[in-house]
C-alpha cells in the first residue's frame, strides 16, 4: 500500500482552497470549515484591543513604529520544517525585534510572540492542547485558548502552570506587552 505524500507550507500555499480554513500538521494537511459569526466577532475584539494598546503606547511615547505587530486569523506561521507543520492563529502578535524579514508572498518562518486561539463548538480538547503544545515548542511565549462557550482564558506558557480566567477577571500582556490590561468580560460579550 502508497504512503500518502507529505505536503510541504509552499505546497499548502499554492493550494488556496476556497471556503476553508487549512493548516499543515507534519506534513499532513487539516481542513476546517470557516469559523462560526461568535468566533470571528471574539477573535477580532482581541485583535483590535491589542493593535489599539500598541498604538497608544507609540503615540504616548512618541515613536515612530509600534512595538510590534498584531496579525488577523488564517495568517500562517511555519512551525516545523520536514515534515513542515503551518499553523494559523485566530490572533497573533510578533515583538518588532524579533521580526525577521518576511518574505512577499508564503508564511512568517517563525512563531509568534502570542497566539490567540478562541475555540469553536467542534474543537477536541485533545487537538487543542497538542495545538498549544505546537506553538509553545516553537517558541511562542504566551498562548491565550479563549473560551466563548465557558466565557474563560486559559493563559499557557512554558514552564508555568495554567491560568484560567473568568469573566470577572483582567488579562495583561505581562512583559511581552507591558501595559496591556483588557477586562475579560467585554471580550467575550
Amino acid at each position: 500500500m502508497r504512503k500518502p505524500s507529505l505536503m510541504t507550507a509552499e505546497e499548502l500555499l499554492a493550494l488556496a482552497l476556497q471556503d476553508a480554513r487549512t493548516e499543515l500538521l507534519r506534513g499532513r494537511l487539516v481542513v476546517r470549515e470557516p469559523a462560526e459569526w461568535r468566533h470571528g466577532q471574539v477573535a477580532a475584539r482581541f485583535l483590535v484591543a491589542i493593535d489599539a494598546h500598541l498604538e497608544r503606547e507609540r503615540a504616548e511615547a512618541g515613536l515612530r513604529e509600534k512595538r510590534g505587530d498584531v496579525v488577523a486569523a488564517e495568517t500562517g506561521f511555519v512551525l516545523e520544517r520536514d515534515p513542515d507543520t503551518v499553523r494559523a492563529p485566530d490572533v497573533a502578535y510578533v515583538a518588532t525585534g524579533k521580526l525577521p524579514v518576511v518574505p512577499a508572498r508564503g508564511f512568517a518562518p517563525f512563531a509568534p510572540d502570542l497566539a490567540v486561539e478562541v475555540l469553536s463548538p467542534d474543537d477536541r480538547p485533545g487537538e487543542v492542547q497538542e495545538k498549544v503544545a505546537a506553538w509553545l515548542a516553537a517558541g511562542t511565549t504566551v498562548v491565550w485558548v479563549v473560551d466563548p462557550l465557558r466565557r474563560s482564558i486559559r493563559v499557557c506558557m512554558r514552564s508555568v502552570p495554567d491560568r484560567v480566567l473568568g469573566s470577572d477577571d483582567t488579562i495583561d500582556g505581562g512583559e511581552l506587552l507591558p501595559g496591556l490590561r483588557l477586562p475579560v468580560a467585554p471580550l467575550l460579550a
